[in-house]
């Protein structure tokens, strides 16, 4: 418990002198919040960006993303891909309209009900909107937990999921948990990068067995590999 403690501690510690000053942090607006993590899905940030300043300025509220016409957000999404995000997006402004008189629910099992919300967005939400505990668990932090412990579980095994799921639970600092959860991310798309982090300048070195074991680059490990085709 020791070592989860100063874990704990250390990321939020690099965060808060590391972090980037982005408009959805140091807010607890719950529309702006599931607003950039839906764009944030499969986009990355200084492409996100400026969509999400353009939907906030369009869509002061999740009951004016609700009234629009999908042609409208369809538009605004436009070159963010993925359209289904955009299209869930709509619905669920309408059913927090029209179910929650809207306003955004507050309980996680309410939010992770929603239309195009899974269990990451739902921590993320609950954490950062209402200083719920639950922790995130996406593939920044299934890299840090998966170096800084040295687990050979493939992080796509049902067995996998469980294990890092409970321990990023674990890891969580019960109250300050959205904090907790920037830090995390933050970490692991700024410190322990998929390629070439820097391991010098961690403040997991002492602590990360997957740099004692000289493991960095297998981890975290994944069991279902796309297989190739070649065409001719």
């Amino acid at each position: 418990m020791y070592l989860v403690n100063t874990i704990s501690v250390k990321i939020t510690d690099w965060f808060k002198l590391h972090s980037r000053p982005l408009p959805w942090r140091e807010i607890n607006d719950p529309y702006k919040i599931w607003l950039s993590e839906t764009i944030l899905q499969q986009t990355r940030v200084d492409q996100g960006l400026p969509y999400y300043l353009k939907f906030i300025d369009t869509f002061p509220s999740v009951v004016d993303l609700a009234d629009a016409e999908e042609d409208v957000v369809l538009k605004l999404w436009q070159g963010l891909g993925y359209y289904s995000r955009a299209r869930n997006l709509h619905a669920t402004a309408k059913i927090i309209r029209d179910d929650y008189k809207g306003v955004f629910p507050a309980k996680y099992e309410d939010i992770l009900s929603l239309k195009g919300i899974g269990e990451y967005t739902a921590a993320a939400i609950s954490s950062f909107a209402y200083n719920l505990p639950f922790a995130v668990v996406d593939g920044n932090v299934y890299r840090v937990l998966s170096r800084v412990f040295d687990i050979e579980t493939p992080i796509d095994s049902t067995e996998g999921k469980k294990l890092f799921k409970e321990l990023a639970q674990e890891l969580l600092i019960q109250d300050q948990p959205g904090l907790y959860n920037q830090a995390m991310m933050e970490f692991g798309a700024l410190q322990c990068t998929p390629t070439s982090p820097n391991c010098d300048i961690c403040p997991l070195r002492l602590d990360c067995l997957s740099f004692q074991n000289k493991t960095i680059k297998e981890r975290p490990v994944k069991s279902k590999k796309t297989k190739v085709q070649n065409r001719y």
